[in-house]
């Protein structure tokens, strides 16, 4: 299992295949807010060691059971590009829910499972998100986002790393309210 302190980074690898964990609650996938440059980087391409440690390397959770959008949970992430126009990057969100009883995070399954989302080229930052609405149970329960990160170049994947969700980042689309970022969900 992840956890916050730790990040997977792989190179030079095809995309990585979804934990099979059970499901914890039944989901729908809507679609998100499209990807959105938010700052060119033209330029040298950039170094592995300086992508993977970006400050423009997040999650969030950007929409937390909100007035417009009740028993939903919205994950947004955000990726420095590598200054190559040609390279292409994408994100995958999926959703994992708290087991109280362990203390562990599991991913849902395939139904809070985006699959590889195309964000734009790697030539700048990118930020893209989706969001999931689950059917409301007797019991609460606790959510967070896992995105996984990959950077495409001539055609093959050259960097992979995941990030869980965190608080205190700027979306710049989505979030509800304006300005919200947390780590976790608790939906009824």
């Amino acid at each position: 299992m992840l956890n916050r302190s730790r990040e997977i980074v792989r190179r030079g690898v095809g995309a990585s295949a979804a934990l099979a964990l059970p499901a914890a609650a039944a989901c729908l996938a809507l679609g998100g807010a499209a990807a959105i440059a938010t700052g060119a980087r033209a330029g040298s391409p950039t170094t592995a060691n300086t992508l993977l440690r970006s400050a423009e390397l997040w999650a969030t959770v950007d929409v937390c059971n909100s007035p417009h959008h009740p028993d939903t949970i919205g994950i947004r992430g955000s990726m420095p590009g590598d200054g190559r126009a040609k390279d292409v990057m994408y994100m995958r969100f999926l959703v994992q829910s708290l087991d109280a009883s362990t203390g562990r995070w599991a991913n849902i399954g395939r139904s809070a499972d985006s699959g590889f989302v195309r964000v734009g080229s790697g030539a700048e930052t990118r930020q893209a998100g989706r969001t999931f609405e689950f059917k409301p149970t007797a019991n609460p329960y606790t959510l967070r986002g896992l995105v996984e990160f990959q950077w495409h170049h001539a055609g093959r994947t050259a960097y992979v790393t995941t990030r869980v969700t965190m608080a205190h980042h700027t979306s710049v689309a989505g979030a509800e309210p304006k300005d919200f970022s947390a780590a976790t969900c608790a939906l009824p």
